[in-house]
């Protein structure tokens, strides 16, 4: 077995993680079946990662690094308003995609786990989403795109379903999901709701 640096065996193991999730169930991520998934043994597992909660506090730094990141970027852009919205939604929808498991498994683990540090971490990452999105939207009331007298909070947090209905989708109808249908249908819901 070739000997991996830690940078990398972290991240095999956080994808082992997703993957364990999306594929199999909660209820199937043990240590021996994330070792058995990277080719570890258990104990090297924690050679990685102190613990389990440290996994999910790294797997939320991504997000937060990776996601939101990107996010930013597309909303501070300069583009055009409606550009920037369907850039963040397929954003979203893509980095979702590529990394199933991850909306299940921060929610149920920072609800269930009842540990401060992770829920504020989810909560930091859900405002950030919120917060980013509804200025997209400000931006596109102010260029006359879209309806000003829509609430943008209220809208925002209609948006903030998509990763749940995302989800669905993948589990309802993983042979038929496509990734640019679901992107192009979302885009004009949203659409929709905005025009003035």
């Amino acid at each position: 077995m070739e000997r991996q640096t830690t940078e990398i065996r972290q991240e095999q193991i956080k994808k082992a993680v997703l993957d364990i999730i999306f594929k199999d169930g909660l209820n199937q991520l043990s240590t021996r079946n994330l070792a058995n998934r990277v080719g570890i043994t258990e104990g090297a597992i924690f050679r990685h990662f102190k613990s389990k909660r440290d996994i999910m506090l790294g797997i939320m730094q991504d997000v937060k690094t990776d996601l939101i990141g990107e996010m930013r970027k597309i909303a501070l852009s300069a583009e055009e308003s409606e550009n920037k919205l369907f850039a963040f939604l397929c954003w979203h929808v893509k980095y979702l995609i590529d990394n199933k498991g991850i909306t299940i498994l921060l929610f149920s683990e920072a609800a269930h786990m009842n540990d401060k540090e992770l829920k504020n971490n989810l909560h930091e990452i859900l405002a950030e989403q919120k917060s980013l999105f509804s200025k997209i939207i400000r931006d596109g009331m102010a260029e006359g795109l879209w309806n000003k007298k829509l609430a943008v909070d209220d809208i925002a947090t209609i948006y903030m379903g998509i990763p749940i209905t995302l989800n669905i989708e993948m589990i309802l109808n993983k042979d038929q999901f496509e990734i640019h249908n679901f992107c192009k249908r979302m885009f004009s819901l949203m659409q929709r709701m905005l025009l003035k």
